[in-house]
């Protein structure tokens, strides 16, 4: 009889570990409250960073370790302090110099808005400042200062840009000089929108001259033919259109079939301006096409 008893007294206790423990798993309830939450079972256990490298924060040894003795200083011998490094001459702008310096400091001073320039072929710290304006503005890369061959065929096609050449007449009119692959836009005979570059038509999709009229405009268009989206879009003349670019604007190896490529600032603005039945001015012709 008292080894039943025992025995049962045996299966109870295990029961009771094993419902512990069981509960001591479960997760807190997610409405915070904890109500009803069992007590923990205390269990010793190693941390899980127990055994990693102390980081910067923790100190190398255990607070109980005893303190090394202090060695007694040595007198450290007198050294004599090392001269500054030669400072760099003051022509030294850290931007290379391009082969068309002269000219590019030529039509940036006449464009203007760039910085104060000094016209002698000489690379300078302002010439350095300004050029990496120039370029970042109108998306040439790299923007390092250098006045080489795209700099060059930016900067004199804006600087020689006629905007009276367009015959904008009243009202808002976007003009395209195709010779130098401008664009700006004017309202009644006065600039609102700058001379920027762009992208025409090339070889075989040439972008016609004439006179048009904004019919259709989309702020994403898709284009069937060419699987291609074509943000900020705004077509004149059948499948033409202006809109923003989706290569390198000045890759001159290509050209669009036929669309008026624009950066994501020009298109934007050009999209802001514009609505059904903005005048547009086609004028030139694109060298190559």
């Amino acid at each position: 009889m008292k080894r039943v008893r025992f025995a049962a007294r045996a299966v109870a206790l295990a029961a009771v570990v094993l419902v512990g423990v069981g509960a001591c798993a479960l997760e807190p309830r997610r409405d915070g409250s904890g109500a009803g939450a069992p007590a923990p079972v205390i269990v010793a256990e190693t941390a899980s960073g127990a055994s990693a490298p102390p980081t910067p924060e923790q100190p190398t040894e255990s607070p109980s370790a005893q303190p090394s003795r202090t060695a007694t200083p040595k007198p450290s011998p007198t050294t004599t302090p090392k001269p500054s490094a030669t400072p760099k001459p003051s022509g030294s702008t850290g931007c290379p110099q391009g082969e068309h310096q002269r000219a590019v400091e030529t039509y940036l001073t006449k464009l203007g808005g760039f910085g104060t320039l000094t016209v002698d072929g000489k690379q300078s710290a302002a010439d350095c400042a300004a050029i990496k304006k120039f370029q970042r503005r109108y998306g040439i890369s790299p923007a390092a200062g250098r006045a080489g061959a795209t700099t060059y065929d930016v900067a004199r096609r804006l600087a020689s840009t006629d905007v009276s050449r367009c015959h904008a007449g009243s009202g808002l009119t976007f003009c395209i000089d195709l010779t130098r692959q401008t664009v700006w836009a004017m309202r009644n005979g006065k600039v609102v929108m700058g001379p920027t570059v762009t992208r025409t038509g090339m070889s075989g999709y040439a972008t016609p001259a004439g006179t048009y009229r904004v019919g259709g405009r989309n702020l994403k268009e898709w284009s069937n033919p060419y699987e291609v989206w074509l943000p900020y879009w705004q077509q004149f003349n059948g499948g033409i259109g202006f809109h923003e670019t989706t290569t390198y604007l000045h890759n001159g190896s290509i050209g669009s079939h036929g669309c008026v490529n624009l950066l994501h600032r020009d298109a934007v603005r050009l999209w802001e301006l514009g609505a059904i039945g903005t005048r547009v001015v086609v004028f030139g012709h694109r060298p190559g096409t």
